[in-house]
């Protein structure tokens, strides 16, 4: 598994700098596509923004992480070009859309598989899906209950906002509650860092943020690499996805999609350490 580094990282973190010189960059220019959404996608659309640049410079794009929920409510309000989203939109948000007359489009861009990790000291390597949801709901608190050193389990989650946090409330939990003291954080680059900052600590991220900081469990015996998720064989896998409203959808920002699905875009989900489309 190809580790990311550090300053990857960190762009969840960093991502409304980012946002700023890539809109500020180009606020002179002839077009503009805002993009809102996933921190998991982010990296995706970092590299593919870069890339693209060069191929269209007379095109502006400035993008954030707040979040799945937020990017397609942004794209609902007409505030947004493009919602990058690690879930699916649910019915009541293709209800909504439907409404205001408009025409919602989903994209697959790439795929993912939501990791738990743990701090590289851990000696638990493998946790079943079952012991995960025992974990989050508070049902099992110490290590030594799945074979670790004695010391209470600090469950690190990502908050409601995320794709990722329902993802995982559907597969693993089952919609059953996270337990009230699981610590929070906005992005998938603070869960990162909270797990390499504390020896007893458990979370999940996406396949793209891994890196040597943290170690990444297997999950029923299955390890999670690149070939494991490709062939759907990693037990928590999910696609990630943009949205549009095909009602106002700009050429501008259609050709940047058709970028990132196209052969050169898929070669940058790879590099950004996700699973491409084919």
């Amino acid at each position: 598994m190809r580790p990311i580094s550090f300053s990857k990282i960190l762009i969840a973190v960093l991502v409304f700098a980012v946002a700023g010189f890539f809109s500020t960059a180009h606020s002179q220019e002839k077009a503009n596509v805002v993009i809102k959404g996933s921190t998991t996608v982010l990296p995706i659309t970092l590299k593919a923004i870069e890339a693209y640049k060069k191929i269209a410079p007379g095109v502006g794009i400035s993008v954030d992480g707040s979040g799945s929920g937020n990017g397609i409510k942004a794209l609902l309000d007409g505030s947004c070009d493009i919602a990058n989203s690690s879930r699916a939109m649910k019915k009541e948000e293709f209800t909504k859309a439907a409404a205001s007359k408009g025409k919602i489009k989903e994209i697959i861009v790439a795929y993912d598989m939501i990791v738990p990790i743990v701090h590289p000291t851990n000696k638990v390597k493998n946790l079943t899906k079952e012991q995960l949801k025992g974990i989050y709901d508070g049902s099992i608190k110490d290590w030594s209950e799945i074979g670790g050193d004695k010391g209470k389990i600090v469950v690190i989650s990502r908050d409601t906002s995320s794709g990722t946090y329902e993802y995982w409330h559907e597969d693993v939990m089952k919609k059953s509650e996270v337990r009230k003291d699981a610590l929070l954080q906005a992005s998938s680059g603070a869960v990162v860092s909270a797990v390499a900052n504390n020896r007893r600590a458990l979370a999940y991220v996406g396949f793209g943020y891994l890196n040597n900081r943290v170690h990444a469990c297997q999950v029923n015996g299955v390890d999670p690499t690149l070939e494991n998720g490709k062939s759907g064989k990693f037990p928590i896998s999910r696609p990630l996805y943009n949205y549009v409203n095909e009602k106002n959808l700009s050429k501008e920002a259609k050709a940047f999609i058709d970028f990132i699905i196209g052969k050169d875009g898929q070669k940058l989900v790879k590099d950004a350490g996700f699973i491409p489309l084919n």
